[in-house]
């Protein structure tokens, strides 16, 4: 229990010590004064979690980690809204307050919940763009390839042989890369979700006050905003789901499949490689190059 505690302590010490840095950062007063009171509430958090700790096991001070430092100096050098995923992965809440207010206007009334941000749901962006760069990958590589093949060899077999060689090697390789990829994303997600879960079953209360101070960051009064995270606290899915979207800027819904990822870049790649193949495949002779 006191070595569990003890990570926690730390945890949330980090945790303010980042938030200082980003709160020295931010050009905006408002956003700035919300990440120094998101470290005061850590710093608290911090005192909650110090009572499970034996008196000789309790660090006399925070030292922050090489890591630490380092996502540190990048904030400095760059500025936090360029390193957000790394504020992120540091456990630094409230990222999403830099998110631009969605536009009201041509906005119709919605009808029932399921029609609420509708309008703003694409049918995938994001597998849309995975597969506009597998199959322009897939493409572009295995021309390159074929036409290497076929300028040195007039022999349409060992084209057709190195073309389905760099289609399977290439469509493997990205297959493999976007499933570590999205796995890998998809599990510091889920750590971090398990973070917040953890956190709103021991100090709910200090969890709905970091989620005032982050509607009070985006224009919401501070007291409607304390009244709207004690409403959402009440029922922990509601609040863990809202925590995930407010504090990590994530969509609980939206974190992605491995295994769909990795097949949708490989069927991309294939196609998109299996183009400059057709020729030779059908049998198109000195006219296929």
């Amino acid at each position: 229990m006191s070595e569990s505690a003890i990570e926690r302590w730390n945890e949330e010490k980090a945790s303010s010590w980042m938030y200082r840095v980003v709160a020295e950062s931010e050009p905006d007063p408002r956003l700035a004064e919300m990440f120094r009171s998101l470290g005061a509430a850590a710093d608290h958090q911090a005192a909650i979690i110090a009572r499970d700790i034996a008196a000789p096991d309790l660090p006399s001070a925070f030292a922050p980690t090489l890591r630490l430092r380092v996502v540190a100096s990048l904030v400095r050098a760059f500025g936090p809204r360029r390193c957000r995923t790394l504020l992120a992965a540091v456990k630094v809440r409230g990222v999403s307050a830099w998110d631009p207010a969605p536009a009201l206007a041509g906005h119709t009334m919605p009808s029932n919940v399921a029609e609420v941000g509708g309008r703003h749901r694409s049918a995938g962006g994001g597998v849309l763009r995975a597969a506009v760069f597998g199959v322009n990958d897939g493409l572009v590589s295995n021309a390159c390839l074929i036409l290497g093949v076929a300028g040195a060899s007039p022999d349409p077999a060992a084209v057709v042989l190195a073309g389905t060689a760099g289609l399977l090697a290439g469509a493997f390789s990205m297959a493999s890369g976007e499933y570590i990829s999205v796995r890998s994303q998809r599990e510091l997600f889920e750590y971090q979700i398990g973070q917040e879960r953890e956190e709103l079953e021991l100090y709910p209360e200090e969890e709905a006050e970091e989620l005032a101070l982050i509607y009070a960051a985006r224009g919401v009064p501070l007291e409607k905003g304390r009244e709207i995270a004690q409403v959402l606290v009440r029922d922990p899915a509601t609040a863990l789901d809202a925590l995930a979207r407010e504090e990590l800027g994530l969509n609980p819904d939206d974190l992605g499949s491995p295994i769909g990822a990795a097949l949708s870049s490989f069927v991309a790649f294939a196609a998109g490689a299996a183009l400059p193949l057709v020729p030779f495949l059908v049998g198109l002779g000195a006219q296929a190059l």
